[in-house]
C-alpha cells in the first residue's frame, strides 16, 4: 500500500489493536487447537469472558448452566421413570 520511499525514516506506524482469536480461552483448550472460529471454542471464549463481579454476567452464567443441565435432567427423568 505504501512505498518505502514515501515513509520518513523516523516515522513509526501506530500498533494495531486487534482482538486475538484465543482471548478468553483456557490454555489447555488452546493446546487442543480451539479458538473463536470453531463453535466449541466460541462457547469457551464467551464463557471465559464473563466476569463474576458483574451481576448481569452472573445471570448469564446461571442461564448457560441451566441451558446445558436442564436437557440432561429431563432426559434422565424420561429414561429412569
Amino acid at each position: 500500500m505504501y512505498d518505502d520511499q514515501d515513509k520518513d525514516e523516523g516515522e513509526d506506524l501506530p500498533p494495531l489493536n486487534r482482538l486475538h482469536s484465543s482471548y478468553g480461552i483456557p490454555p489447555d483448550a488452546k493446546q487442543m487447537g480451539l479458538d473463536r472460529n470453531v463453535p466449541e471454542g466460541a462457547w469457551l471464549a464467551f464463557a471465559g469472558s464473563l466476569s463474576a463481579a458483574r451481576p448481569s454476567h452472573r445471570l448469564v452464567a446461571w442461564l448457560l448452566l441451566a441451558a446445558f443441565v436442564l436437557p440432561l435432567l429431563l432426559t434422565l427423568k424420561a429414561t429412569l421413570f
